[in-house]
């Protein structure tokens, strides 16, 4: 009884190590800790962004706070991006990618992919803001759902809970109007944003995968 009892614990003990093996080879890194906001960095209204119950909590004036911290250096090109995300009713948010710090205003570079399921404005999460926008409500209020983002080349795909609601080839930047050229793929960090005192969104299991460039 012995031996076998140190058979299965033996067999257990692989399993788990074996599983462990596998997350860490499947290329997903963390990039919030859950306990604090070390290797984010945000400037003008730093109290938008608060550490609660092991999740970000985004609750007040406009503010943008970008992810500073050690993978790749915060210089992504080509990856997947995912988090899980809950708004309150009458939030907006958005996670900027290819972006770059700036102390304050809207961010001038990059991509926003919209996180609204149910304020005024009529383009909902998954959005890639202004570039090809999702009227659809895919997720409700007060629920935890997955917010998924790649980028390859060109081309970017977003994924709400496991739904593609946009896949979109960057084509045509160059006719864009003058204040949306900087709106276009090349490489850069990822934000979270802060549109306004009523909005309060929660962010938690933040991770990228960087892919080949």
């Amino acid at each position: 009884m012995k031996k076998v009892f140190i058979k299965l614990a033996a067999g257990m003990a692989f399993s788990v190590l074996a599983s462990a093996a596998s997350f860490a080879q499947d290329g997903w890194v963390s990039i919030f800790n859950g306990n604090n906001l070390d290797g984010w960095k945000v400037g003008e209204n730093a109290s938008s962004f608060k550490v609660v119950d092991g999740t970000i909590q985004v609750a007040g004036p406009r503010a943008h706070l970008f992810y500073d911290g050690p993978v790749k250096n915060h210089m992504f090109k080509n990856f997947e991006f995912r988090a899980q995300v809950k708004t309150k009713p009458g939030a907006n948010s958005g996670i900027y990618i290819h972006t770059t710090y700036q102390e304050g205003g809207w961010p001038s570079k990059g991509y926003e992919i919209q996180v609204n399921n149910s304020h005024t404005d009529w383009k909902r999460t998954g959005s890639l803001y202004d570039i090809q926008d999702v009227k659809e409500t895919y997720v409700k209020d007060d629920e935890w759902y997955t917010e998924y983002i790649k980028v390859e080349g060109k081309h970017i795909t977003i994924k709400i809970n496991d739904k593609t609601v946009v896949d979109y080839e960057e084509t045509d930047a160059d006719k864009r109007p003058e204040g949306m050229k900087n709106r276009i793929l090349s490489s850069g960090t990822f934000a979270l944003q802060a549109h306004d005192p009523k909005s309060v969104v929660f962010y938690k299991d933040i991770q990228v995968r960087p892919l080949t460039e």
